[in-house]
């Protein structure tokens, strides 16, 4: 297994600058005064294609070869990462495929047609799909840029933990979606770099948590993908994981587990508290918070991932009919 170092992380900056937003950290009223110390919300729902994806997808595409960019790109995706890359290869002129399952829903998957990338629908889990584009690269001589374990993805991701110390410096404990890695270990790893006294909290659903899973284990895991509020953490970390099962052992300091009731919980108050549409796995962060998970030593930022939920579903949690 590899790790990767902070210096990438800089340099993630410079190829992604054009690309990507530096997304707002906006302070939470609500969560300030039930937890009685300041919580900031880090919106990279906002960003351009709706989720925090678009920077390790940038960052990845940028750093093709001039033959990798004729070959294409190819990935596997629960949703967000497939939309990022079909974003950022359309935006410089790179063809793309993304390999889905069938448990990804119809909104994510019309959202990537829409930007002009191939999709592929393959069996009932993110492992599926991996298997259906690391075919199709081989066949086609495309590149295979996968939604996590890759170090250009995860230097991408970290470029928003590079935002949220410019943005609170004094930030004591920061909230992070956990699922195959990419995120957490990007954003941990910018984090601790500057200061390493900050605590990470990974945060994940119940229902099929393969990262929490792998780390209980002491190795990566094959874990049943289940349909979940928090779609966007489905899936596995990979058998053969090189960099963010090693990256999130180092550097977590504690991990959460959901419950459904507790994610809708978080999507609720996001949109009744903070005037915030987000998906269940952007909402994770708040759902720890409102359960009382998170015993906070300082200012407190909460990751706010994505916002690429069905209106209709969202509408149905909204209403308690989801719960």
């Amino acid at each position: 297994m590899q790790t990767l170092q902070p210096d990438a992380i800089q340099a993630a900056r410079q190829h992604i600058g054009e690309l990507v937003r530096v997304t707002p950290l906006e302070p939470s009223a609500s969560l300030s005064q039930r937890l009685g110390v300041p919580v900031w919300l880090k919106l990279e729902s906002q960003q351009a294609t709706g989720s925090f994806k678009l920077r390790g997808a940038a960052n990845a595409v940028a750093q093709l070869s001039a033959e990798a960019r004729r070959g294409g790109v190819v990935t596997a995706s629960t949703g967000n990462h497939g939309r990022a890359l079909a974003y950022a290869a359309a935006q410089q002129g790179v063809r793309a495929t993304v390999c889905l399952s069938r448990l990804v829903p119809a909104n994510k998957v019309e959202a990537i047609r829409a930007l002009g990338a191939e999709v592929r629908i393959c069996g009932d889990s993110q492992d599926a799909a991996e298997a259906m584009a690391l075919s199709l690269a081989a066949e086609e001589g495309a590149t295979y840029l996968p939604p996590f374990d890759h170090p250009h993805i995860i230097a991408g991701q970290g470029t928003l933990g590079l935002e949220i110390l410019e943005q609170c410096p004094e930030v004591a404990e920061v909230l992070v979606p956990l699922s195959g890695g990419g995120l957490f270990a990007g954003v941990a790893l910018a984090l601790k770099s500057a200061r390493a006294q900050i605590r990470l909290h990974g945060i994940s659903m119940r229902r099929g948590a393969a990262m929490h899973a792998s780390l209980q284990a002491g190795h990566p895991l094959e874990v049943e993908e289940l349909p979940t509020l928090a779609d966007s953490l489905g899936g596995g970390i990979g058998l053969q994981n090189r960099y963010t099962f090693a990256m999130t052992q180092s550097l977590c300091d504690e991990l959460h587990l959901l419950d459904e009731p507790a994610i809708a919980a978080g999507i609720r108050h996001a949109y009744r508290e903070e005037r915030q549409v987000v998906e269940g796995a952007g909402a994770v962060g708040i759902s720890a918070l409102l359960e009382g998970l998170i015993e906070p030593r300082g200012p407190v930022v909460v990751v706010v991932s994505g916002r690429n939920i069905d209106i209709q579903q969202h509408l149905r949690v909204i209403n308690g009919e989801v719960s």
